[in-house]
């Protein structure tokens, strides 16, 4: 039987190594992106080696009509991974209410909305799984990411309270907090930044991509078959 996985966000660093690790497992993807359309047709290239079915999909999930647009081209859907993400950098005095919207739509209001739309199709499967790629900051909080951690934080209440709902009729649901990664959210930090940012990670550097797409895949695999509403942090060490 033919599984389908929606990955948004898919053209970044940690949607693009979910794609791979996904293909590799046999599942076909439907792959969101927004602005990194020459990503999206270069990770197609890469996983057209396993013959299955890859379809990119255009949609900005800033908006509501994005999250339509999305929705509207989704048919059969077995698990959803929800990991589009931006970080504003700066003191919380300075947040402009536009990027407060803007954020609270993409991390809380976007993924609420998508999940609502397909749940029915999902639960037309015979088991169904959703992970969310929320943020160590969603666990502990940043200065200088009050906005992100916000929206983060609120990602991990989402999952906890319908993975309840939806525990019965086989849908689990989950959560992914990743802490420092190896991704273009960290572009903003010189090279001598990142090293003393390693040093506060008691394993001593970034993960990479791959160590959280590793994680998602067990959260969709049956080996997890007993897991829903928890958060599983992949951090290193950096916060327990």
């Amino acid at each position: 039987m033919k599984k389908f996985a929606l990955i948004t966000g898919a053209s970044g660093g940690i949607g693009t190594a979910i794609a791979e690790e996904l293909a590799s497992q046999g599942w076909n993807l439907y792959l969101h992106y927004y602005k990194n359309q020459q990503n999206i047709l270069e990770l197609i290239d890469r996983i057209s080696q396993y013959e299955l079915e890859y379809i990119p999909i255009y949609a900005d999930l800033t908006t509501r009509e994005g999250v339509n647009q999305l929705v509207d081209n989704i048919f059969q859907i077995d698990a959803i991974v929800y990991s589009s993400g931006t970080a504003p950098y700066g003191l919380f005095t300075d947040l402009e209410e536009k990027t407060m919207d803007e954020m609270l739509q993409l991390h809380v209001k976007s993924p609420m909305i998508l999940i609502q739309s397909l749940l029915a199709r999902l639960l037309q499967r015979p088991s169904s799984r959703i992970v969310l790629i929320s943020s160590i900051w969603g666990q502990t909080g940043a200065a200088c990411e009050v906005i992100y951690s916000t929206v983060k934080g609120a990602q991990i209440a989402f999952v906890k309270a319908l993975s309840k709902e939806t525990a019965r009729s086989n849908l689990r649901m989950n959560c992914v907090a990743p802490g420092a990664v190896k991704t273009n959210m960290l572009q903003q930090l010189d090279p001598q930044e990142i090293i003393e940012l390693e040093s506060t990670i008691p394993v001593g550097h970034l993960a990479d991509p791959n160590e959280i797409a590793h994680v998602v895949s067990f959260l969709l695999s049956e080996k997890s078959s007993y897991m829903t509403g928890q958060v599983l942090a992949v951090n290193g060490g950096w916060y327990t």
